[in-house]
């Protein structure tokens, strides 16, 4: 029996900071075909929030450590204000859809991140995926909207980069469904030269992707975007892109393809 295709789109901070951007992609979203599920980070506006609270952003090599006070905000960030008010427009454009953490139903397990020099906090690496759980929410004709908090199973909330929570899902769900992965964010592709927005690396493979990496042309936030798409490949999800949010509406529009 042949699988259902299932698309995962990731958004990230500069879609959810910008509203009229984001209520474009939202309706664009509700457009697009078939069985989905969105997965949004919000790490701008949970920087902007404690800074209101009075609570101090550390960030070690651009990951931020997540403290006690730091995971309140983002709780209150990305499974209150950025979620809800996706969900809600998502409503308003006839998706029924869902507002999720990986604590709810389970959805998403993971474990406190464990590093030999660095304390990160209330960050959790993914363990796994409650896939059957998912698929009975996808069955329903509901569209799950997932932010970037999972759990332990021990009543602990843990701050999880979104990304990491795409490609995880991906890879979960890839067992029932074919997965199509999208990662947009405010570029139209991997760039070769920052520089020159037109420069999109159009097809990128592993080998390609390493050579990049040590002439530091891709670098920085680009390198553990592109880590989590080549642990999805290399663990049965089967197409991977990265693009303009507008890609939702126009496929054919210059994009980078991901492949082994």
């Amino acid at each position: 029996m042949e699988k259902d295709t299932l698309t995962i789109i990731k958004i990230g901070g500069n879609v959810i900071d910008n509203s009229e951007t984001l209520s474009t992609f939202l309706k664009n979203f509700s457009q697009y075909k078939g069985l989905k599920i969105l997965v949004h980070g919000g790490g701008k506006a949970a920087t902007r929030l404690a800074g209101k609270l009075g609570v101090e952003t550390i960030m070690i090599e651009g990951k931020r450590i997540t403290n006690e006070e730091m995971l309140d905000v983002a709780i209150m960030t990305y499974a209150g204000l950025c979620n809800k008010k996706i969900v809600a427009q998502l409503q308003n454009f006839n998706i029924q859809a869902i507002g999720l953490t990986g604590a709810d139903g389970n959805s998403i397990l993971s474990k406190k991140r464990e590093h030999t020099t660095i304390d990160y906090g209330y960050v959790g690496d993914v363990v796994e995926v409650n896939a059957k759980w998912i698929q009975a929410i996808i069955d329903t004709g509901t569209t799950p909207v997932f932010c970037a908090l999972t759990h332990d199973k021990k009543g602990q909330l843990l701050n999880t980069n979104a990304d990491t929570i795409a490609q995880s899902l991906a890879v979960g769900l890839s067992s029932i469904y074919n997965i199509n992965l999208i990662y947009c964010f405010e570029k139209k592709g991997v760039l070769q030269n920052m520089e020159d927005e037109e420069s999109i690396i159009e097809e990128l493979n592993y080998n390609t992707y390493q050579y990049l990496k040590n002439e530091n042309i891709i670098h920085s936030g680009m390198i553990p975007k592109l880590d989590n798409c080549f642990k999805a490949l290399k663990q049965g999800v089967k197409n991977i892109i990265i693009a303009n949010p507008d890609i939702i509406i126009n496929p054919l529009m210059l994009h980078t393809h991901i492949s082994l």
